[in-house]
């Protein structure tokens, strides 16, 4: 027999329970939920949390994936490899498509993270989703760090930091009016380190530029750029081999990998465990384009 004071829960434990309480609460209250998924280890993530949530039944909501035309091709096979195994319905809001029916323009630099939230926010009227699930984690970047779990967006899909809802004993407010919606964060008190230690923990496949492989990069700003269709070196930046991982998935004009040798979960785990630089900050050319560059984007309805 198990003793009060022998039983213990783990600290992923905690979070697993507390990501699969907010997931049914979300699923209990809202009309139409869907999840953001990317391809990218956190999403990776919630969708293992959503499975457990729900199990046996499946997944009773969509997943989406705002589809900037410059992915990585190892994260959309995996993405469709997912999406099949799990039977789950995918939503592509394209910017490509929104190029060419004039939703949206190419910005000067080439990136196509700013341009993907006017293509989100289409497609969230469109399909009348109420709720989305986001894999953002406080510890990715101090806008990031401001945003409640349950966070409201109005008419517009804006986001006003100074005027958050209270979060008190765990109570979430989903209340919203016709057209606004809640972006939901189940992940917001997991930091990079717990991620890796689920994915090892779960043993969850991911898209294997997460691990160390040998790539054609330049270094600019101090991060290591692939080099590809979609990114060009510029005039007097040498080209050269090298061993790197990503710690992130976006946008391939803007997300640059690192240099590892961790080419296995545990070294991943070691890796990060010894790092000093959050992800955001060591693999995002766009979130240097200013301090509050991250913000901006979310108050006009960035995920």
């Amino acid at each position: 027999m198990t003793t009060p004071a022998a039983y213990r829960v783990s600290h992923l434990d905690a979070l697993e329970a507390e990501s699969i309480f907010v997931m049914r609460e979300v699923v209990a209250e809202m009309e139409r939920p869907v999840l953001l998924f990317s391809g990218g280890k956190d999403s990776i993530v919630m969708l293992r949390l959503a499975q457990k949530a729900f199990a046996p039944a499946n997944i009773p909501f969509p997943v989406m994936h705002v589809d900037t035309g410059h992915n990585f091709p190892e994260v959309l096979e995996y993405r469709d490899q997912r999406v099949a195994e799990l039977g789950l319905q995918l939503v592509v809001a394209s910017v490509p498509e929104a190029l060419a029916n004039g939703l949206v323009r190419e910005s000067g630099d080439g990136m196509r993270n700013r341009i993907q939230t006017p293509v989100l926010l289409d497609a969230v009227e469109k399909h009348r989703f109420d709720a989305l699930f986001g894999g953002a984690r406080r510890d990715e970047e101090k806008a990031r760090a401001k945003e409640r779990m349950f966070s409201f967006r109005d008419e517009f899909g804006q986001w006003d930091p100074k005027n958050q809802r209270p979060e008190l004993w765990s109570l979430y407010n989903g209340r919203h009016h016709p057209g606004e919606s809640i972006r939901i964060f189940p992940l917001s008190n997991w930091t990079e380190l717990d991620v890796w230690h689920y994915i090892a923990r779960e043993r969850i496949p991911l898209p294997s530029i997460y691990y160390a492989h040998e790539r054609e990069v330049i270094e600019r700003d101090g991060m290591f750029y692939a080099v590809n269709e979609f990114f060009r070196p510029r005039a007097g930046e040498e080209r050269f081999k090298a061993q790197v991982r990503y710690r992130t998935v976006g946008d391939a004009s803007c997300t640059a990998a690192v240099r590892s040798d961790a080419d296995t979960v545990e070294k991943v785990i070691e890796e990060v465990a010894a790092t000093r630089i959050t992800e955001r900050g060591a693999t995002r050319g766009d979130d240097r384009v200013s301090e509050a560059a991250m913000e901006d984007r979310k108050r006009e309805g960035y995920f």
